[in-house]
């Protein structure tokens, strides 16, 4: 591999190496696998990448299969951002904001650019992306954000997408967007990959015409294969490829530009924390207030806070937490201030006839309440390495209507693997944070970690929910994930991916249905704070 680092490094604008130590660094992500990869890219410009993946098409061509891995800040908890291969760091270099247009609201970006960035070059024109604020630690870069389909607070990145450059496995760079059905006609007439492409998603979107609607009937938000095969033909012939890269994790092409819609800023706040008697409790409350169409509402297990003060955290605002059975965290942010305070009012006057308690930013600080917005970084960082919770089955989502049989369920799958299995509810997105804590060291946790995941995805699958709603299936979650899919599901998605990569170079084993004993592989002998930095 030293022989092709050389190699590239005389090709690339951009620096290689596979220098161990920065092989070693780039080996893990946020999730609990490890994997060495060869070479390390960090490409300046896009024809870097396409240089890069030119090369490893060639190659295979030739039967020898090195494998491309893009990251940004590696804040993965799937096993998505490492790999064996090539391993392609664009936060960097390919990290900058092209262009902000105000008048459309639209920002042009590179993908290793952070939304923390994206965020602060749009507030100074009174603007914001929705779906853009995380409350994680990493920093999150656009790419990731679109290649992972992650939800924010409150919604997707994804959902603001223009239009993207996308590199594909042979190093052809298309743009994506809507195309007429003459615009498509011409694409099938393409003697390129890109019309290869064309062509074999419209015989594939012929042959699978009733399975198709079927996926596209269904209405879970579900980022396990590529769902979004059935968004990307109009009822006009118009085709629009864009969908298929969302929720990819680079299996299809690597996002090299990306255009977002902006909306307008609204900058004032107003926070809310109402404890409560139970998680069942507080999350019919919070069906309720729903209703107000609040930026935020999350349910947090009582369980946590006192997990956290264990930890040394403490939450002023809350004062003992011993008798919480759970809370409620709202946030209003709403660009009319009359139309904010008149919902704020609202839920105080539902919270006094209810006698509840409600602390709220209009009587306390508003940063007292960070303790409580940011409880799964507590949880991560307060405690020792015994004490950290594995991030390996987040982003689940249920039907609102069945979560309390999901609730009770999860209740009972604790007690069979004897593992407290606390809950973070996004209610307006429906997905949850599970917590369980368990050691890497450990044999028998880490056979309990594989089969507590192979239930979680049946149970959440049986209450007719999306195992991965919050990000995608990755490698670790892959062998569950793709368990409870459909055969005919399958086949599709596997049909797809050999379209956009028939060699097998874009992000091998990710998004795929792998040998659980690969994984099994992979895994950390341990997983602390630091991984979360």
């Amino acid at each position: 591999m030293n022989k092709i680092a050389t190699y590239l490094n005389q090709h690339l604008l951009g620096e290689v190496t596979s220098a161990k130590s920065l092989r070693k660094l780039y080996s893990t992500d946020g999730s609990i696998l490890t994997i060495d990869p060869e070479i390390i890219a960090f490409p300046r410009v896009t024809n870097d990448i396409r240089k890069i993946a030119r090369f490893t098409w060639q190659l295979a061509e030739k039967g020898h299969i090195v494998g491309m891995t893009v990251r940004g800040f590696g804040g993965d908890i799937t096993g998505a951002a490492i790999g064996r291969g090539i391993v392609i760091d664009t936060s960097k270099q390919l990290n900058s904001i092209i262009e902000v247009a105000p008048k459309s609201k639209l920002i042009h970006v590179q993908p290793g650019v952070s939304l923390s960035q994206v965020d602060e070059a749009l507030r100074w024109q009174g603007l914001m992306v929705p779906g853009a604020f995380f409350r994680g630690m990493r920093s999150v870069s656009v790419g990731a954000a679109i290649a992972n389909d992650s939800l924010g607070v409150n919604g997707s990145v994804s959902d603001s997408i223009k239009r993207l450059e996308v590199v594909l496995a042979n190093g052809d760079v298309i743009e994506t967007g809507k195309l007429s059905r003459r615009d498509v006609s011409k694409k099938l007439g393409l003697q390129t990959f890109e019309g290869e492409i064309y062509r074999k998603i419209e015989g594939l979107l012929e042959d699978n015409d009733e399975l198709i609607k079927k996926i596209a009937d269904d209405g879970v938000r579900d980022n396990t294969g590529y769902k979004r095969i059935a968004q990307i033909k109009g009822k006009d012939g118009s085709i629009d490829l864009t969908p298929l890269f969302i929720g990819s994790q680079g299996t299809l092409g690597i996002i090299s530009e990306a255009v977002l819609k902006a909306d307008f800023l609204a900058m004032n706040e107003i926070h809310v924390v109402i404890p409560t008697k139970s998680v069942q409790f507080a999350r019919d409350l919070s069906e309720r207030i729903v209703e107000l169409n609040p930026a935020e509402l999350t349910v947090i297990d009582g369980e946590l806070l006192r997990r956290a003060v264990s930890t040394g955290s403490q939450f002023s605002l809350l004062g003992s937490v011993e008798q919480t059975g759970a809370l409620v965290y709202i946030r209003f942010n709403d660009f009319n201030v009359r139309r904010q305070n008149k919902k704020f009012k609202k839920l105080k006057k539902l919270i006094t006839k209810m006698k509840l308690t409600m602390i709220d930013s209009k009587t306390k600080g508003v940063e007292d309440f960070r303790a409580i917005t940011v409880i799964s970084q507590l949880l991560q960082l307060g405690g020792n390495d015994d004490t950290v919770a594995l991030p390996i089955i987040n982003g689940a989502s249920v039907p609102s209507i069945r979560c309390e049989e999901f609730e009770t369920a999860l209740k009972e799958l604790g007690e069979k693997h004897h593992v407290e299995l606390p809950i973070e509810l996004n209610v307006l997105t429906c997905t949850y944070s599970i917590y369980p804590l368990l050691k890497l060291d450990s044999v028998s946790d880490k056979q309990k970690l594989f089969k507590l995941m192979g239930d979680y995805a049946a149970l959440v699958h049986k209450t007719g929910g999306a195992f991965t709603s919050d990000g995608a299936e990755g490698r670790l979650k892959a062998h569950a994930a793709w368990s409870i899919l459909d055969d005919q599901w399958s086949r599709l998605y596997e049909e797809v991916r050999q379209i956009f990569d028939p060699f097998g170079t874009l992000n091998p084993g990710v998004k795929q249905n792998i040998e659980l004993r690969s994984v099994v592989a992979a895994l950390r002998s341990n997983y602390d704070s630091i991984n979360m930095i």
